[in-house]
C-alpha cells in the first residue's frame, strides 16, 4: 500500500489493521468504548491547532480526526452494523434535509431565520424518533459524554427553550455570588465531597453567565489558560536570567514577575 489522496485507500488501511492475523495487534484489541477518548482528544487537537493558527498542524490532525471516524465505521462494519458508506450517507441525507433554503423549496433566508429552521427540523426529527417519555424530554439528548463545559452549555441552553432560563445575566451574577457564599461555608464544617458540589455549582453558574452574555465558555477558558502559560513562561525565563527555577524563587518575586509579565502584555496591546 502507498499514501494516497483517495478515502477508499484510507478505508482500506485500517480494514489491513483490522484484519486477525495480519492486522496490528493494537488496533485488532480496541473496541468503541477504548477508542472514544482517543475520537475526544483528536477534535480537541484540531481545536488547539484552529487555535494557534497552524494549518499545517491542523492538516494532519484533521487527518487524525478522520481516522478516528474511519476506525469507529470499521468496528461497526466488522459487526454488520453499518459501514463508512452508511455514516457518508447519513451526513449527506441529514445536511440536504436540513437545509431547504439551499437544495428544497424554502428560499434564500437571512441567518437568523436559517438558524430557527434548522432548529424546527432538529425538533421534528427528535419528535420522530421519541419512542418513550425519556426521550421525550428537552434534554434527554444532550450527549454525557461531552466535555463537562459543553454539556452545561448545551443543557442550560435546551432548558432555556422551554423557558426555564434566568431573566438576564445580572440575575445569573447574583446567583454566582450565592454559591460563592454556600462554598465558603461548605469550607467551614462540610466534607470534601460537599465542597466539591459546591464548586461545581458555582461553575454551572459561570457557564450560565457566559451564555447570557454570548461568550463561549470553552473558549474563554482555553483564553485563559493559554494567558496562564504565556505569563508563567515569562516567569520562567526571568529567573532563568537570574540563575533561579521557580522551586527557588519565592512566591513573591514570582508574583511581581507575574505582574511585570502582565504589564508587558497591556503595553504591548496599547
Amino acid at each position: 500500500m502507498k499514501a494516497s489522496r483517495r478515502i477508499d485507500a484510507l478505508i482500506e488501511i485500517m480494514a489491513a489493521l483490522r484484519t486477525p492475523r495480519s492486522g496490528c495487534p493494537w488496533d485488532l484489541e480496541q473496541t468503541f468504548e477504548t477508542i472514544a477518548p482517543y475520537t475526544i482528544e483528536e477534535a480537541y487537537e484540531v481545536a488547539d491547532a484552529i487555535t494557534r493558527g497552524d494549518l499545517a498542524d491542523l492538516r494532519e490532525e484533521l487527518g487524525d480526526l478522520l481516522l478516528q471516524v474511519v476506525f469507529h465505521a470499521r468496528m461497526a462494519e466488522e459487526r454488520g452494523v453499518f459501514d463508512f458508506g452508511d455514516v457518508v450517507y447519513a451526513i449527506t441525507e441529514k445536511l440536504l434535509r436540513r437545509h431547504p433554503h439551499v437544495f428544497g423549496d424554502a428560499g434564500p433566508l437571512p441567518v437568523e431565520a436559517v438558524n430557527d429552521l434548522w432548529e424546527q427540523i432538529k425538533a421534528q426529527e427528535k419528535a420522530a424518533r421519541a419512542t418513550g417519555e425519556a426521550e421525550a424530554t428537552a434534554i434527554g439528548d444532550v450527549p454525557s459524554g461531552l466535555p463537562a463545559l459543553l454539556r452545561a452549555l448545551k443543557l442550560q441552553t435546551r432548558a432555556a427553550k422551554v423557558g426555564f432560563d434566568w431573566a438576564d445575566p445580572h440575575s445569573v451574577l447574583a446567583k454566582i455570588r450565592e454559591e460563592i457564599e454556600e462554598i465558603e461555608a461548605a469550607m467551614v464544617a462540610e466534607p470534601a465531597e460537599q465542597i466539591a458540589a459546591e464548586i461545581g455549582d458555582l461553575l454551572f453558574a459561570v457557564v450560565n453567565l457566559a451564555r447570557h452574555v454570548g461568550a463561549d465558555p470553552d473558549g474563554a477558558l482555553r483564553a485563559t489558560n493559554a494567558k496562564f502559560e504565556r505569563r508563567f513562561r515569562a516567569i520562567e525565563t526571568a529567573l532563568r536570567a537570574q540563575g533561579k527555577s521557580p522551586s527557588d524563587a519565592t512566591l513573591a518575586e514570582m508574583e511581581a514577575l507575574w505582574e511585570a509579565a502582565k504589564a508587558d502584555e497591556n503595553a504591548g496591546r496599547g
